[in-house]
């Protein structure tokens, strides 16, 4: 299931997050979901704030190459940041 990605500003992002162990309830269903949520917005990594959930969990995907709109291998932008626009 993707899920919604909170925005900049967002007061989830400020706070310290829990520290979560395996039996957290769902995990792997959350993990799985991240996963999904992540590749559908393009993103290389994701945090559990930045999809409001309040614990110390994220996800990356450390493959540096992925395959463009054209099927050919591209890079990826590391400093992409799901929460928030770029700026540059």
């Amino acid at each position: 299931m993707i899920l919604p990605v909170v925005a900049y500003g967002d007061p989830i992002l400020k706070k310290k997050a829990k520290d979560i162990d395996e039996n957290y309830p769902g995990l792997q269903k959350l993990i799985a979901d991240m996963f999904e949520t992540m590749y559908n917005a393009n993103g290389v990594g994701l945090a559990a704030p930045q999809i409001g959930k309040g614990i110390r969990l994220f996800i990356v995907d450390a493959t540096p190459v992925a395959e463009g709109e054209d099927g050919d291998p591209t890079c990826v932008d590391f400093q992409t940041c799901l929460h928030q626009p770029c700026h540059f």
